[in-house]
């Protein structure tokens, strides 16, 4: 049977004969009518890309979101260029017959809310090559999320309040709950939750007050806290309101309370062996013994709190002289207000060749405390 071109074919258009070979894999399909056009009428009015005649790209001018589908997406970006090339991309269609396919664009700034992208196109049909070029012109409208809608509208579901136990949170301890709070969220956020926020953080007389965008999110970084700063934590709900469907909505408060005592507090637990200095207030409170060195922790019953007297703190000591040691248990160090020399305890922490050594004055007497770099 022969392959050779078809004859007695005429394009319904034009009239004129088309001859090609039999077994053309022609665009479209021998069900597509514009297959049996000749390439003069195939071409008149086809159309290598299909692009729209503007794109609108919705960002939020706070936080540089943009919106795909229906939702908001964190881009990270402030430089809208690259944006307006992807959403060019994704809204330009070539034809679905088009072979060897290349494409570029040139983006263009007119101003801050709209770019113009020029794009050439080229390509290959009915072993013709082809090019076309369009400009899209891309607007970026700016919006604001629901995310920052809500921030700025002081939305929040549940409060953080980190509080001590018979005292109040040290400035470092506030501002370490303050980071966690902050590494937590932002932990959701590289995930992509966008409902992760903390509305509001306030410092009070009493500790540190911080408004939660979600109740689960204020456990978790209640939880967290007292993870790395000890203590427990205990929560109280209150009804606010209902919901669409009738189920109640509760905002509840967790409350991150920090043990009575901290690392570097020097307590006197009236036991006979000799004042702690704190090391852990984690599970039940540790320490070393300072006129010994011998470990301490309290029973589980006392868990973290101990009753104790606290007689100081690390920061407290003052680095002073050692004028000799005596033996195993006794060192001679001078006084740090007095300048006097006063045998004192010696704990199994202290180096024998030290020339300086920490000391703590209390009304209890002078003790040795371990240097910065001891547990």
């Amino acid at each position: 049977m022969s392959s050779g071109p078809r004859s007695g074919e005429f394009c319904p258009r034009c009239g004129d004969a088309v001859e090609r070979p039999s077994e053309a894999d022609l665009p479209g399909g021998p069900k597509d009518p514009d297959s049996v056009l000749c390439d003069d009428c195939y071409f008149e009015d086809f159309e290598l890309v299909d692009a729209p005649d503007r794109i609108e790209v919705r960002v939020c001018s706070q936080c540089g979101a943009l919106h795909r589908g229906k939702r908001w997406v964190d881009v990270g970006a402030r430089d809208y260029t690259d944006i307006a090339v992807e959403e060019t991309a994704e809204r330009l269609s070539v034809h679905v017959d088009a072979e060897e396919v290349d494409w570029g664009v040139e983006p263009e700034q007119i101003d801050q809310n709209t770019i113009r992208m020029h794009c050439l196109f080229t390509g290959r049909i009915r072993e013709t090559p082809l090019s076309e070029e369009v400009t899209v012109p891309v607007y970026i409208s700016r919006e604001t999320c629901d995310r920052c809608g809500r921030i700025a509208g002081d939305y929040y579901a549940a409060i953080v309040q980190v509080r001590g136990t018979e005292r109040n949170p040290t400035p470092e301890e506030n501002d370490r709950a303050k980071e966690i709070a902050e590494e937590y969220v932002a932990e959701r956020e590289a995930t992509g939750d966008r409902n992760a926020f903390i509305t509001e953080t306030k410092e009070t007389k009493d500790g540190l007050n911080m408004k939660i965008s979600t109740n689960q999110m204020g456990q978790g970084i209640a939880h967290r806290i007292v993870r790395e700063l000890g203590g427990s934590v205990s929560d109280a709900p209150t009804l606010v309101t209902e919901d669409g469907d009738g189920n109640e909505v509760y905002r509840v408060t967790f409350v991150a309370r920090l043990p009575p005592y901290t690392p570097g507090d020097v307590i006197d637990l009236d036991d006979g062996d000799g004042p702690v200095v704190v090391t852990s207030a984690h599970g039940n409170l540790k320490g070393k013994r300072v006129e010994t060195g011998e470990r301490y922790e309290a029973d589980f019953e006392e868990g973290i709190a101990p009753d104790a007297r606290k007689l100081g703190t690390r920061a407290d000591a003052e680095r002073t002289t050692v004028v000799a040691v005596e033996d195993e248990r006794a060192v001679q160090v001078l006084d740090p207000e007095t300048f006097e020399a006063k045998t004192v305890p010696r704990p199994d922490y202290m180096d024998p060749d030290a020339d300086e050594v920490p000391v703590l004055k209390h009304r209890e007497g002078l003790h040795v405390l371990p240097d910065g770099d001891e547990e």
